[in-house]
């Protein structure tokens, strides 16, 4: 495991609990909790050296969301450009090719993926060991059964993610097998 990842290994096991912001309000909330690290949903190709400069000044890890960031293509290149332009320790994708080159620059890389059935656990297994991330994120969170199913079928740890909103779903999460949860609701993040 690489330096970045192993970083984002030890914050998620002194607290389970990353503040996922969406927006500015969360942001600014995310900022004055007790998480460690923050997933930025949110940003632009314009701000989003800025946004993580916030997030390391409140010292906190920042893991950026490629995917929801406007202006980045779906390339490589978007990677390389958050590697070289913001510091941050890590990205999430749902793109497998952006997971390696995440991988090959030193970053953390979270592979993002959507249980809806029973296909897509499989699909997202086999993209798995494909892109092999450091860690993967399933949504939505609230699946005790595919966060265990996943654990016994790879050997990455497991991020829940989605719907996540009382202390229980984090706990059935966590209990589960999930090595943290990511929440965009505020009252989870101070448990």
């Amino acid at each position: 495991m690489e330096k970045a990842a192993q970083l984002l290994l030890e914050q998620l096991q002194i607290n389970p609990v990353v503040a996922a912001a969406g927006n500015e309000e969360e942001l600014a909330l995310a900022l004055k909790s007790d998480c460690r690290v923050v997933f930025l949903l949110m940003g632009n190709v314009l701000d989003i050296g800025e946004l993580t400069r916030r997030v390391h000044e409140s010292d906190k890890l920042c893991v950026i969301h490629l995917d929801l960031i406007d202006g980045l293509s779906s390339k490589e290149i978007a990677v390389d450009a958050i590697f070289r332009e913001t510091g941050a320790e890590g990205i999430i994708s749902t793109r497998g090719a952006l997971i390696k080159r995440a991988k090959q620059l030193g970053l953390a890389a979270i592979q993002r993926g959507f249980m809806l059935d029973s296909r897509s656990l499989s699909s997202f297994e086999q993209l798995i060991q494909q892109s092999k991330p450091d860690f993967v994120e399933i949504l939505p969170g609230l699946l005790p059964k595919v966060i265990a199913t996943l654990k016994e079928r790879v050997d990455v740890p497991i991020i829940a993610g989605g719907f996540i909103h009382e202390k229980e779903d984090v706990i059935a999460a966590l209990q589960a097998g999930a090595l943290a949860v990511s929440a965009s609701s505020p009252n989870t993040w101070s448990m």
